[in-house]
């Protein structure tokens, strides 16, 4: 690897309701993207009902990552769950919007939002 990799960590978080939150922070690009799909699927294999991604820190996000988020929304709708993305920075929302990810997911102001709105669905 070298230095001009980037970075994303990822923490999982379960919600009272079954949900399963995905805090991205850092970058979600070529390099980052195959472990958010794995963190993706390791989520849905288990008990959960869903996945909220929380990019609430994340920097950074290039037409790989992008990708890497329709893929999961579709990995979660073939696995009969549900995929919401939650904590967008104004830029990101702005990047989200442009690519068109508004008319495919719901972009929740707030990771308590999306939460809210799964259990309702």
């Amino acid at each position: 690897m070298n230095d001009a990799e980037g970075t994303l960590s990822i923490s999982t978080h379960s919600s009272p309701t079954g949900l399963v939150v995905l805090r991205l922070a850092g970058e979600l690009d070529h390099y980052t993207g195959p472990g958010f799909r794995q963190a993706v699927e390791d989520v849905l294999r288990g008990p959960g009902t869903g996945v909220v991604a929380d990019l609430s820190a994340l920097e950074y996000c290039d037409s790989t990552g992008i990708t890497g988020i329709i893929t999961a929304y579709r990995l979660a709708e073939a696995a009969g769950s549900s995929f919401a993305v939650a904590a967008l920075s104004p830029a990101m929302t702005q990047l989200f919007r442009v690519a068109g990810l508004d008319q495919v997911l719901t972009l929740h102001p707030s990771v308590q939002e999306a939460v809210d709105a799964s259990n309702g669905a």
